[in-house]
């Protein structure tokens, strides 16, 4: 283990972690699997992790002063992502493999969301939901989850920089977004 020279160092893995683990809880959100038909399987987990992490993100590359702290957050989320492979008994000559594989699909999924998110385009979001969440199904869920996700990157961009910079996140109640009507 690396002991930090500054403890400003060692406040800034704390600020990361914290982070992370604020989005790996919104994540593991059971409404998510339960209200919003999103399956509760290992993919189903990674999407949603990878859904919020890109809406962090975008609100981090927004703000200056939180550029560092963002790279710090995407790099703990890959050592997450390493650390699983592991865990779950993907070998070592194995991982190099499922990590590009993973990257292919983190990179393909940030950029569909945040141009979908950009463009303002309802349909756009939701075709993204659709073909990466839901295997391709699932329109209505897919729609609940495009207001969920304006609504998340809208709470974002109103929360103060020093209270990100501290570690200190929130994420709108996905139940309290209404279902999808027809």
């Amino acid at each position: 283990m690396r002991l930090p020279l500054f403890r400003r160092e060692s406040r800034s893995a704390d600020t990361i972690s914290t982070l992370y683990g604020a989005i790996v809880a919104q994540a593991r959100s059971p409404c998510f699997y339960r209200d919003y038909a999103v399956a509760d399987t290992v993919n189903g987990r990674f999407d949603l992790i990878v859904l919020h992490l890109t809406l962090v993100l975008e609100r981090f590359s927004a703000d200056s002063a939180l550029k560092h702290t963002g790279q710090g957050l995407f790099d703990r989320f890959w050592q997450d992502m390493d650390d699983n492979l592991r865990e779950i008994g993907v070998g070592d000559l194995s991982v190099p493999k499922k990590m590009r594989a993973l990257g292919k699909t983190f990179y393909g999924r940030a950029k569909a969301y945040r141009a979908a998110l950009a463009s303002g385009d309802e349909g756009e979001l939701a075709a993204a939901f659709s073909r990466n969440i839901y295997g391709g199904g699932q329109p209505h869920a897919a729609r609940r989850l495009v207001t969920y996700a304006r609504r998340a990157a809208g709470d974002l961009m109103a929360q103060q920089t020093s209270r990100l910079a501290a570690g200190i996140v929130r994420f709108p109640d996905p139940a309290a977004v209404p279902r999808a009507t027809e």
